[in-house]
């Protein structure tokens, strides 16, 4: 019933991270169909372009790796062999995008990087036929619905620079704020400020890998609740801002 042009733009909907029942809304396919194509037409073979050797720059990548683990996706070219890698930049934080652009330039030294402007944010955008090779952990759907796991050599990176990578899911999915509490000093109440860091994320298995991470570097956590972790005490708070500090 359908072109083999009307299936890849269906299946590439749905590598860009779109659920199937908003691409069947969008295109009027069933999501059985779609569902069906996913098995017969495999969108993103990860073997389908040579491996193009490890990253460039390590410490960059671990860095990356936290961006595309937090707000990152992959998507295949509709006319081309190539992937486009995009990573979401908030407008409010200009200096996290121009990291962002340099830190893929790092990883892929000579490689375009550009930025399409959305309301409220900007996509920092790249191309290569490379990128899924790079992050394995690309696949249909949702990251939170699929298992995220490193691979042996991206663990081996994640291990050697732990604080880039916690940086940069901290500058994805985190943030930095100050809290407020009051105490009754002397019969008047008092308000006292302190720091703290919080890491929400939907996805259990980068949850994981954030306090595993965490531990490796010795800051103490604690979960605020299921989608959420804590970094409340005063040590901890005091090497994330070594290491870390607030988006700007």
């Amino acid at each position: 019933m359908y072109d083999i042009s009307t299936r890849k733009r269906a299946l590439t909907l749905v590598d860009q991270g779109r659920s199937l029942n908003s691409v069947s809304k969008e295109t009027g396919i069933s999501r059985a169909a779609i569902r069906s194509w996913q098995h017969r037409l495999e969108p993103m073979p990860r073997m389908a372009t040579p491996d193009p050797g490890p990253p460039a720059d390590n410490c960059a990548y671990a860095y990356l790796l936290g961006l595309y683990l937090g707000d990152g996706c992959i998507s295949r070219h509709a006319r081309g062999t190539g992937y486009h890698l995009r990573i979401a930049c908030a407008d409010a934080w200009p200096g996290l995008l121009r990291q962002c652009r340099d830190a893929i330039k790092q990883v892929r030294p000579g490689i375009g990087v550009y930025t399409l402007q959305k309301q409220g944010y900007s996509m920092v955008t790249s191309y290569s036929r490379h990128w899924p090779s790079l992050f394995p952990q690309h696949g249909p759907g949702k990251k939170h619905e699929r298992s995220i796991t490193l691979e042996p050599w991206q663990q081996e990176i994640v291990e050697a620079h732990p604080w880039q990578f916690i940086r940069g899911l901290i500058h994805s999915d985190g943030c930095r704020i100050t809290n407020w509490t009051t105490r009754v000093v002397g019969g008047e109440p008092k308000r006292y400020e302190y720091p703290r860091y919080f890491f929400t994320n939907l996805s259990g298995d980068i949850m994981r890998l954030f306090t595993t991470t965490l531990d490796q570097v010795g800051v103490e956590w604690k979960p605020a609740n299921a989608r959420n972790v804590s970094i409340a005490r005063k040590a901890s708070v005091a090497l994330m801002d070594t290491h870390v500090g607030p988006k700007h």
